[in-house]
């Protein structure tokens, strides 16, 4: 931008950071004064549960970011503007009362958030001021990426060759705004109430902090300190959830409180020189912005009112379990009372962590979908509440590739055993005792299957089965031929990846 405004308002959403922040780069380096607001959207925590880890995550990342502003701006009366409303109303009100020229904001490709920018833009434009919006979340967006014949891409393996033939040192600079940082507004008197407490947002604290999850900025900068030394070993950790192998950043990455650019600028540095670990990290990065694009280019897969809807249309024609027994089925699941026990550690993790390993994710959505024949949208509705890093973008892919509806998905006829998986990846069982205790005196295959334990074995570890832990809810092989039977629905044929099996940052 070459017009210098007088006076802007810089917008933060998903982007809780001050450094390596393209829309507020952009706003002082266009505007002679900048005011910063952060909105509590009621109409997005209408729909939470009052005691949700994220809002208590965002809640504390903007109390960091505010006193990040302040100290930027060199005065106690700097900082944020916060308000507690529906942003649609609430952002365009405040831009006619400062008396500001434009707006600035980063890209958020959901489609609600896509409806509310283009209801901002449009009242905004009813007063003459611009909304300006700007690529931060991810390295490629939209049809920045485009295959030869001028299409979006649909299979991840071409497009990470395209994304890292296209990459150059400028896609992953950093954007400052320490030149300009004295352009940041005082804020009004009115306005210095500050970021209001959890009860006054009408939520109430979790066990984040006894997760020991650090929100904001120096959280973020923290947990990455601590994860770049063993990125070497990604590829070798990160399929294992009693290991330390992932980076555990994906809530950072969701509420932008650490900036993409840097981490796949270190990422990208280390795998050309050679650092294997490094490279494979990269990848998953590199998925994230490929389950971006996707959702850009084909909304249909999050469907009209947030109905998500196959990628392959025919999947939608395969009719899942319904009825009493399938609502059985699904609470086992949500509940982790299945009888496999590495699928309910895992929910048991996601139940009382919000944080789910990923190779866990893909053995659960695969149990739901193809063991006990539920709707894979049920899955993705359950992971949206209670996952701390949900994006949208990313969840429906998941969930997508493990039900084979997706855009290079795995083969429908592709299932995952729970048994073999629980053996593979957790071979010692040190995730399984972590999260079902109550299995904890069990060794080597029975607490992997406590249904083919001897009666000495469960004698032993004092396990009754039907009283400290379920027998198995579906017979894993019968499931197995049910699956192929209900996918024979579906038309297409069955296109083996080119890409290895998903796992994430």
């Amino acid at each position: 931008m070459q017009t210098l405004y007088a006076a802007g308002v810089m917008w933060f959403r998903r982007d809780l950071r001050v450094h390596d922040n393209h829309a507020l780069s952009r706003a002082l380096a266009s505007c002679a004064v900048v005011h910063c607001v952060f909105v509590f959207d009621t109409n997005i925590l209408a729909g939470l549960p009052r005691a949700d880890r994220r809002v208590e995550f965002i809640r504390e990342s903007v109390d960091e970011l505010d006193a990040s502003l302040r100290e930027l701006s060199g005065g106690a009366e700097g900082g944020l503007i916060v308000l507690h409303a529906g942003a649609k109303d609430a952002v365009p009100a405040l831009a006619r009362q400062l008396g500001v020229d434009a707006v600035f904001a980063n890209h958020d490709d959901e489609p609600a958030s896509l409806a509310r920018d283009a209801a901002v833009r449009t009242a905004l434009a009813a007063q003459r001021i611009g909304l300006h919006t700007f690529k931060d979340h991810v390295v490629f967006e939209r049809k920045e990426l485009l295959t030869q014949a001028g299409a979006p891409y649909s299979v991840f393996t071409p497009y990470r060759n395209a994304w890292l033939a296209k990459v150059t040192a400028g896609d992953l600079a950093a954007h400052r705004m320490e030149a300009h940082a004295s352009r940041l507004a005082a804020r009004p008197p009115a306005t210095r109430a500050g970021v209001p407490p959890l009860t006054d947002l009408g939520f109430q604290r979790t066990n984040l902090g006894a997760l020991g999850i650090a929100p904001g900025e120096r959280g973020a900068q923290r947990l990455f300190a601590v994860f770049e030394p063993r990125m070497s070993a990604y590829g070798r950790t990160r399929d294992f959830p009693s290991v330390k192998g992932p980076s555990y950043l994906g809530i950072h990455l969701r509420f932008g409180t650490i900036s993409i650019r840097a981490l796949a600028r270190r990422a990208h540095a280390a795998a050309l020189a050679g650092d294997e670990g490094a490279a494979t990290w990269l990848s998953e990065l590199i998925w994230r912005d490929f389950y971006a694009q996707v959702l850009a280019n084909f909304p249909h897969v999050a469907g009209p009112g947030g109905e998500s809807r196959s990628f392959k249309p025919a999947y939608d024609a395969i009719e899942w379990e319904d009825g009493v027994a399938a609502e059985g089925l699904l609470a086992a699941w949500c509940e982790g009372r299945t009888g496999y026990p590495l699928v309910d550690a895992a929910m048991a993790q996601i139940n009382s962590t919000g944080y789910m390993h990923n190779r866990l994710r893909m053995v659960v959505a695969s149990f739901l979908c193809k063991d006990l024949g539920i709707d894979w949208r049920r899955g993705e509705r359950y992971f949206a509440l209670h996952l701390n890093d949900y994006e949208l973008a990313s969840n429906n892919g998941g969930w997508q590739w493990a039900s084979s509806s997706g855009c290079d998905a795995q083969p429908y006829f592709r299932i995952f055993n729970p048994l073999s998986q629980s053996r593979k990846f957790d071979p010692e069982g040190r995730f399984i005792r972590r999260y079902l205790p109550q299995l904890a005196a069990l060794s080597g295959d029975a607490l992997h299957a406590p249904w083919t334990a001897s009666a000495a074995e469960l004698s032993q570890a004092g396990v009754v089965l039907g009283r400290d832990y379920p027998h198995p809810i579906v017979d894993h092989d019968a499931a197995r031929t049910r699956t192929l039977e209900r996918y024979a629905v579906v038309k297409t044929p069955a296109i083996t990846p080119r890409s290895s099996a998903r796992s994430s940052a």
